[in-house]
């Protein structure tokens, strides 16, 4: 049954992914419970761009912080793969949009925006690191 499950997931992700060329950028808004099962696949890039002290109050568990607001945030984000799907989000939308407009513009491939943000996993009650 577990590997009934893998599967299914899997093949939901590539699903979800629509295998985009690397010359293919574009951002796709996602709901909580997308975002619940791509940021399991462990190839995704998952980033918080909340500030430093947002994300020690709580996050989603496996995802790197690196700071929109923070002037040095387009050197910071070199630090990731631009080739890679990468999953972002703030605490309720704004500055995930920005900064989807900022990582397609350097290139990224794929970004996906968790839609409504932090706010939205920690009202599912959903698993936060701290």
């Amino acid at each position: 049954m577990k590997v009934l499950s893998l599967i299914f997931l899997v093949f939901n992700s590539l699903i979800f992914l629509n295998c985009q060329t690397k010359t293919s950028n574009s951002l796709v808004l996602v709901t909580v419970e997308e975002m619940k099962e791509i940021s399991k696949l462990e190839w995704m890039q998952l980033v918080d761009v909340r500030t430093p002290e947002e994300y020690a109050t709580g996050h989603i568990p496996n995802a790197q912080n690196i700071d929109f607001l923070d002037p040095k945030f387009e050197i910071n984000i070199q630090s990731l793969d631009s080739s890679k799907p990468i999953i972002i989000y703030c605490q309720r939308g704004s500055r995930s949009a920005k900064c989807a407009t900022k990582l397609i513009a350097s290139g990224f491939v794929k970004v996906y925006d968790l839609d409504g943000g932090f706010a939205q996993w920690k009202q599912r009650s959903l698993e936060t690191k701290n």
